[in-house]
């Protein structure tokens, strides 16, 4: 009986080590599941953004400037998205621009 115990035991504590593992791992995709930014978004709109950079016609842009080389993109450099300090919740497209370009150091 007290092996039997000790099996049900272990067994349990294998299921609960895997749920937990499954649980960190969903929370993780739903972290990243972040929405894209749309050009039609309110505050989009009053920045100027794009989600291609080759499409601002814009007197602040200058040649070279993308979302991708910005101080506020907080995705990778190989990222084709990521996000960004002024649109909390969401990302923006690395080939984008809005008006609140700064230049990363």
């Amino acid at each position: 009986m007290h092996r039997t115990m000790e099996m049900d035991r272990r067994i349990f504590v294998m299921k609960l080590v895997s749920a937990a593992t499954m649980l960190g791992a969903s929370s993780l995709a739903l972290a990243e599941a972040k929405p894209m930014v749309a050009e039609a978004d309110p505050q989009a709109v009053n920045l100027n953004y794009k989600t291609d950079a080759a499409a601002v016609k814009h007197a602040k842009f200058k040649s070279g400037q993308v979302c991708g080389n910005c101080a506020l993109f907080q995705g990778k450099a190989t990222d084709a998205a990521g996000g960004c300090g002024i649109f909390p919740g969401k990302q923006v497209a690395a080939k984008g621009w809005c008006a609140a370009y700064a230049k990363k150091a």
